[in-house]
């Protein structure tokens, strides 16, 4: 906790210091802004022409062969993705400046467990943590005082959906996929939030955490002018796309090599409607793994290209996210076994039923 406390000081100093700063206008600013936003839409009209040249001009490599098709998918979806996720970042980082923590806490505080779990689902969909953060936002929460159900539809719906995958999905799928996941990602949050606030679960809280309710600091009332809102979100997208880049190389080189070598008959055995047991196993499988939304959306890419229906692959996606292995490592350190136990069974047997559930759909 010593940590937690030191890192909130830190932080809470250097905001301070900001705000003694006397403020300067920046003229060059919209310049900047302006050259980067129309660099950035010369780089997405021209990075799929450019993956194709490289890959079959450049690199002569043979079209319809599958050294070919897993280069072309590389070539062009990793700068697409970079482009996306550089892009939105900044942008939702700089709305959300004006929304801190601080004001998250209290749109939460009061309400009952079925408002409550509504406003934490939605509220977690424009608040894009990773399961690394899961720890210091459950104590903010019980520091002040958000009923448990309520703090875990959220920690259920910010990592699984938010504002930058929907807006990728959006993107690289249409609005049909992007919004289907939304809807799929909400429920699930929704619904383990009323689960688990019904179980009266709180004694399996640590109590460590119980102790530090009501204790949390007063927020600190800080102005910041537009150059420091777009530099602090231009060093925010460089700190996160720098943390996302292992990630997303690995997802996208992963999909790459579905897309040009895994033969859709394999595919089709493990992850397609002839197996009824598809779901639980695409599930299964996510566990072990580790990625935000956005860096598994090329795999997903991959395997809805190979045929693979489409509740099986937003079931993939929710749980890698949602209920992966290290995830369930960090909130050991704030819940006891039973706790995260079940936890784990709510979230996991809802995005079985919403994969279930949007095969039939699609059907």
């Amino acid at each position: 906790m010593t940590a937690f406390a030191g890192i909130r000081a830190l932080r809470l100093r250097a905001l301070r210091l900001r705000a003694l700063r006397p403020g300067r206008p920046n003229l060059a600013l919209p310049v900047v802004a302006g050259t980067a936003a129309v660099l950035w839409l010369v780089a997405w009209i021209a990075e799929a022409p450019l993956a194709d040249w490289l890959t079959f001009t450049v690199l002569n490599l043979q079209h319809e062969s599958h050294l070919g098709e897993t280069v072309g998918f590389f070539l062009e979806d990793m700068p697409k993705i970079l482009l996306l996720l550089s892009g939105i970042v900044t942008v939702v980082t700089l709305i959300r400046s004006f929304f801190p923590p601080e004001r998250i806490r209290p749109l939460l505080v009061g309400r009952g467990l079925l408002p409550g779990s509504f406003a934490a689902a939605g509220v977690g969909v424009i608040t894009p943590f990773c399961s690394c953060s899961a720890v210091p936002l459950f104590i903010g929460f019980v520091e002040a005082g958000v009923p448990l159900g309520v703090t875990f539809a959220f920690l259920i719906s910010s990592p699984m959906v938010n504002e930058v995958a929907l807006v990728m999905l959006w993107g690289l799928f249409g609005p049909w996929i992007a919004l289907a996941y939304m809807a799929a990602g909400l429920t699930v949050a929704i619904v383990g939030g009323l689960v688990i606030g019904h179980l009266k679960l709180e004694r399996y809280v640590e109590d460590y955490v119980w102790e530090l309710q009501g204790k949390a600091a007063a927020p600190v009332q800080i102005k910041l002018s537009w150059s420091d809102r777009l530099s602090d979100a231009w060093a925010y997208t460089r700190t996160l796309v720098k943390k996302l880049l292992p990630f997303l190389v690995v997802g996208i080189g992963l999909g790459a090599l579905i897309h040009g070598y895994a033969p859709t008959d394999l595919v089709a055995a493990i992850g397609g409607r002839s197996n009824p047991l598809a779901v639980p196993l695409v599930v299964l499988m996510a566990v072990p793994m580790y990625s935000n939304a956005a860096g598994t959306i090329p795999i997903v890419q991959a395997l809805l290209g190979k045929g693979m229906p489409l509740g099986t692959t937003l079931a993939f996606m929710m749980a890698v996210t949602a209920i992966s292995l290290p995830e369930f490592v960090i909130l050991r350190r704030v819940m006891k076994l039973p706790l995260l136990a079940v936890f784990i069974g709510v979230v996991s047997s809802g995005i079985i039923a919403i994969g279930y559930l949007f095969n039939v759909l699609a059907s």
